[in-house]
């Protein structure tokens, strides 16, 4: 994985949006950037469920990075055919603040609203 889908990311959470549609241009855009998969898995208690995804999944290539916020795992982070770990690991951090969805509600989604800060 080159520099490019690092650059696309940056592009993607600049324009801002829906967490949802963020998270699902960022898993397009390591597909386009050379993986032949990626797909976010979102933690609801013990368990990662499938959110996001993009790409044919090649299980035995799959490099998976956690997805920290405030030192607390809230998803991981899946790509197949990367082998980028260093870069994997960059994006999330970066793509933390949008894995908060089902953070904390019981896996309800929040409604539009942004998570509090206390």
């Amino acid at each position: 994985m080159s520099t490019g889908p690092l650059d696309g990311i940056d592009a993607i959470l600049e324009r801002g949006g829906d967490p949802d549609d963020i998270l699902r241009a960022v898993v397009e855009a390591l597909v386009e950037g050379g993986c032949a998969w990626a797909g976010i898995l979102f933690a609801e208690g013990s368990e990662l469920m499938l959110g996001p995804e993009a790409g044919q999944p090649t299980p035995e290539e799959r490099t998976e990075v956690p997805v920290l916020f405030q030192g607390t795992s809230v998803a991981a982070l899946a790509a197949d055919g990367c082998g980028d770990r260093a870069s994997l690991e960059q994006i999330a951090v970066l793509i933390a603040p949008y894995c908060l969805v089902g953070w904390d509600t019981g896996g309800v989604p929040w409604e539009g609203a942004e998570p509090s800060s206390g």
